[in-house]
């Protein structure tokens, strides 16, 4: 329920009205804007009769909300969100260019692939330590020891890092190494890992699940919100269909239809929406092109020899060519890289 209150309305008015929603246990928040003050009320809308809000002297309106996203929505936060992955701002005029090897192999190459990404103009570094793999036998990551040496690649070259965790109890562990964790697309609905990220306040990149609708991905973040922890960028990364010419078939479109709905920061990781490296610049392209806030790309320093996703990994020549188009697309759409 959103609670809108009259220009006069004093702190003290909104704040017997946060009482008496939070008395009946609901969750009240206090949403100060530029000409009015907005109170949110979360929870089960049909005890609210009981205050009859709509006749309180300090209140103009009181309004349901329709979306079963709350605080993802826009109904309480109609304007856009930025989030803060180190000193790299996502969801502002900027782009975030979030690049580095899908998974980490080893200090030297981890360390190659971040001084290329980084030389290129990428923003943040990516590494993947726990890496789930469809094959029990593929390669699984350094786990504790590729947090390490992510973070220790980070710490020298002064960037924010991003990994992967698969479980709360990764949390730990890869909390001293990364600015920001990422949620992968099989984890989109483990509700226990969205809301232990949910409970600390470091940034969350939630990745689409492969067959996931786009309100399932909001309620997903929701989980994360809720908790308490507003810092969540949305990522879409493909999803299955009956097509099998690419790995998964990237949904530029989902891009717009989450904007509408959400204020959360939108990016995009064509590589694994795609699997293929010759499609990933032109889909970077699209997806800055349709209004994204970001994009996420696997660099590695020779694919041809990556222990994960070479066939969709960019070369250090190539990413530099797609970084050289990205900026012209953005400043067509009145941003910036």
């Amino acid at each position: 329920m959103i609670i809108v209150l009259k220009p006069q309305a004093t702190r003290h008015d909104a704040d017997e009205l946060i009482d008496r929603i939070g008395a009946l246990g609901l969750k009240p928040l206090y949403m100060p804007g530029v000409e009015r003050v907005v109170i949110g009320a979360l929870g089960d809308e049909r005890v609210l009769e009981r205050l009859q809000l709509a006749g309180h002297p300090a209140v103009e309106s009181v309004k349901p909300i329709l979306a079963p996203y709350k605080l993802v929505g826009r109904d309480l936060h109609p304007s856009d969100s930025v989030i803060s992955i180190g000193p790299v701002e996502i969801g502002g005029e900027r782009i975030a260019v979030i690049a580095g090897p899908c998974a980490v192999e080893s200090p030297a190459q981890m360390g190659l692939a971040a001084v290329q990404v980084l030389e290129a103009g990428a923003t943040i570094l990516r590494g993947g330590a726990f890496k789930p793999r469809t094959s029990p036998y593929a390669f699984q990551g350094l786990g504790a020891a590729g947090l390490e040496i992510l973070g220790a690649v980070a710490k020298q070259l002064g960037v924010p890092a991003v990994t992967e965790v698969l479980d709360a109890a990764d949390l730990e562990a890869a909390d001293p190494h990364v600015d920001c964790y990422q949620i992968g697309a099989r984890n989109m609905q483990n509700f226990r890992l969205l809301k232990a990220v949910g409970q600390g306040r470091k940034p969350v990149i939630l990745k689409r699940g492969p067959s996931a609708r786009i309100e399932e991905l909001l309620l997903a973040a929701e989980y994360i919100l809720a908790e308490g922890n507003p810092n969540v960028v949305l990522c879409e990364r493909g999803i299955q269909t009956f097509d099998q010419v690419t790995r998964n078939v990237l949904d530029v479109a989902a891009v717009v239809a989450i904007k509408a709905r959400s204020h959360l920061p939108v990016i995009v990781d064509p590589s694994h929406g795609t699997g293929v490296r010759a499609y990933v610049a032109p889909l970077a392209r699209a997806a800055i092109a349709a209004g994204a806030d970001g994009v996420m790309v696997e660099v590695h320093p020779d694919p041809a020899t990556a222990l994960s996703d070479g066939a969709q990994s960019l070369d250090a020549h190539q990413f530099r060519q797609l970084m050289r188009t990205l900026g012209p697309v953005a400043a067509a759409i009145g941003r910036s890289l």
